[in-house]
């Protein structure tokens, strides 16, 4: 068993922030409290710093190491059913696919947010509809992602929550 160094510290601390941010305002925070908006502005500079590490962040955290691809992903889900597992030290192609999808729902649900907070869309019902049902897909994302590590870290052996804590896989 190898162990290599896949998720740098500002990765991880900015993985745990979001899941403690993104917890609290989805199922203990008010929505209509000020603690919900500061919060919410917690998530999108997370976000934006999260964007801005893509480009210039270490190896295995630029967007280049796992670019989106829908045939990689399907690939992979493939190869779970047909073929010896393969590893990948950094993100799959699936996985990479739920970080741009997380990244995205995030955005929007800042922005819906945070327009509503505006006078030009106070009482505007959109904002809070696209905000609403942003929540509601990234909570589904979030099953997903989080289904998927465990389901993924029984496959192949690898224990992901223990190398997002410690940024060191273990691979057989």
């Amino acid at each position: 068993m190898s162990e290599v160094k896949v998720w740098d510290v500002f990765v991880r601390v900015f993985h745990w922030s979001l899941v403690i941010c993104f917890g609290l305002n989805a199922l203990v925070l008010d929505d209509e409290s000020k603690w919900h908006q500061w919060v919410g502005y917690m998530v999108a500079g997370l976000v934006a710093f999260r964007i801005l590490w893509g480009f210039f962040g270490t190896k295995h955290a630029r967007f280049s190491d796992f670019p989106p691809s829908l045939s990689a992903a399907l690939g992979q889900l493939r190869g779970m059913l047909t073929r010896p597992t393969s590893l990948h030290v950094g993100h799959t192609p699936l996985g990479a696919l739920m970080i741009y999808n997380l990244i995205f729902t995030l955005l929007a649900i800042c922005a819906s947010g945070y327009l509503m907070t505006t006078d030009m869309f106070w009482g505007v019902e959109w904002p809070e509809t696209v905000h609403e049902a942003a929540v509601h897909w990234a909570e589904i994302s979030v099953v997903l992602h989080v289904a998927a590590v465990v389901f993924e870290s029984l496959r192949t052996r690898v224990n992901l929550p223990r190398a997002m804590v410690t940024g060191y896989k273990r691979l057989p």
